[in-house]
């Protein structure tokens, strides 16, 4: 056990601030790593800890005193506490390693096996679907248990979850609190940590059959920009050398803008020295701080909404606003004011290309503030990435990316409402860094990355969908049986 883990033990026991039973729980659970992070993450996943500010505190003055060594001896550290923690309970009732086949977990037999047993092999079907290389666990009543993976569900097994299975199954690694949220609530969304290297992005819920559980695989370290397929990366890097202005990320569900907005804070966290304050729903990539102080909140354990945390962050000193989404009028207006005023904010919308980003930003405000607010968006908007994620013909995913850049010509399409000829001037934009869907979609069936088939669902103009294949309508089938 390093020194900081040992002090952070030593003054959260000696502040109270949770127990020494409680520190040995989350000690076993990261048993895998030694890093105060992770050990802090796991009492906050734990609920041993209630007032995240004071853990923070506390783990920054750990760091501190471990570089004059570990801390004197205690009784509370003696014995089984300073002990290595690596001795995790026994896995009972769980998964057999299958060597690279599709996860395993013993349905049949969930009614015969105890909270402590189901927990386990719970713990072990999460992990070995990540392992399988699956982005998604759907675990549902009245269906079968199916992954995605590549974009393809497959079930897991013939077994079809009754209600009172799923109800078991997605419940039995929550908290007691958590699970009355749930069970209250009907909904929930919450990040799962089986250990720094096993993280998941949970929505509970329930439908016309029961409960259901679809479960997120979180990539296991922080991406580098360079990693993730992007073009244009300098423009992008420019985008993020700003200190004030408006980014946003954009993509349908499961285009990996989380991963995106992580590698971005990421890349500030490493080349700045600010102040950056995440707003999540839920906090799933940690970010340890680094060149900057980043202060992650998540919904409903620390703030009552994003609208909340962002109007009490331009109280907080913050150089860098992260906010996990944009869904609402209060908040996208907040967002724009604070770009206005010398914060840089990057937020993420679930739009497809950078015209229709534009208008739901700027539709959500009623008409009499529409001249007021596209002045401001016009003025403040630094930048929009656009992404898909595609099936590619060598297996696996590729990244379609549309960047727009904000400039004298797009400044001015905004102000007057005329988003519908931002395609025009992002196609003469190639040396500042723009570039259209259509077009990246193009390259990349030129490139033989995707297919042909799936380049025509990506595409809808007539030239470029000539340019793939002269033989198809020059409409989307869509539209042509709409006509």
């Amino acid at each position: 056990m390093n020194n900081e883990v040992l002090w952070l033990i030593r003054l959260g026991l000696d502040a109270k601030l949770f127990t020494r039973e409680q520190a040995l729980v989350g000690l076993r659970k990261a048993a895998k790593s030694d890093g105060l992070m992770e050990f802090a993450q796991q009492l906050i996943d734990d609920s041993a800890v209630q007032d995240v500010g004071q853990l923070e505190e506390i783990a920054g003055n750990a760091m501190t005193r471990a570089a004059s060594g570990p801390p004197p001896s205690n009784p509370l550290l003696d014995g089984e506490l300073a002990a290595p923690h690596s001795a995790s309970p026994p896995a009972t009732g769980g998964t057999a390693p299958n060597n690279g086949g599709a996860p395993q977990f013993p349905f049949e037999r969930i009614a015969t096996l105890d909270d402590a047993a189901l927990a386990e092999a719970m713990r072990q079907l999460l992990i070995e679907t990540g392992k399988f290389g699956a982005s998604d666990l759907h675990l549902s009543a009245g269906s079968r248990p199916f992954i995605r993976k590549h974009r393809a569900l497959t079930p897991i097994t013939d077994h079809v979850l009754q209600e009172d299975e799923s109800l078991r199954l997605n419940t039995v690694l929550l908290a007691e609190h958590q699970k009355n949220i749930f069970l209250e609530r009907r909904d929930y969304d919450l990040a799962l940590a089986l250990g720094p290297e096993n993280r998941y992005r949970v929505n509970l819920m329930f439908h016309k059959w029961g409960p259901s559980g679809s479960y997120r695989m979180v990539p296991a370290g922080i991406p580098k920009l360079d990693d993730l397929g992007l073009r244009n990366l300098e423009a992008i890097r420019k985008l993020l050398s700003y200190h004030n202005g408006l980014i946003l990320i954009t993509g349908p569900v499961g285009a990996g803008k989380t991963t995106t907005l992580a590698a971005m804070v990421a890349e500030l966290n490493e080349q700045r020295e600010d102040h950056i304050i995440t707003v999540e729903d839920p906090i799933e990539v940690v970010q340890l701080p680094k060149g900057c102080n980043v202060t992650q909140r998540e919904v409903g354990p620390h703030t009552k909404s994003f609208f909340t945390a962002l109007k009490g962050a331009l109280r907080e000193d913050p150089d860098v606003i992260v906010i996990g989404e944009l869904r609402d009028l209060e908040t996208i207006e907040m967002a724009i004011s604070a770009s206005e005023t010398g914060h840089l904010v990057i937020g993420t919308m679930h739009t497809s290309d950078a015209a229709t980003t534009l208008n739901r930003l700027l539709d959500v405000f009623p008409p009499a503030q529409q001249t007021q607010i596209r002045a401001s968006v016009a003025e403040s908007l630094r930048g929009v990435i656009c992404q898909r994620l595609l099936p590619g013909t060598a297996g696996g995913l590729v990244v379609a990316c549309e960047i727009m850049i904000s400039n004298t010509a797009i400044q001015a399409l905004i102000r007057e409402g005329k988003t519908s000829g931002l395609r025009n001037v992002m196609e003469t934009g190639l040396k500042e860094g723009m570039c259209v869907m259509e077009n990246v979609v193009l390259e990349l069936y030129t490139q033989q990355k995707i297919s042909k088939e799936t380049a025509l669902i990506n595409v809808s103009t007539r030239n470029v969908r000539y340019k793939i294949d002269p033989v198809v309508p020059s409409a989307p089938p869509a539209a042509t049986a709409k006509k």
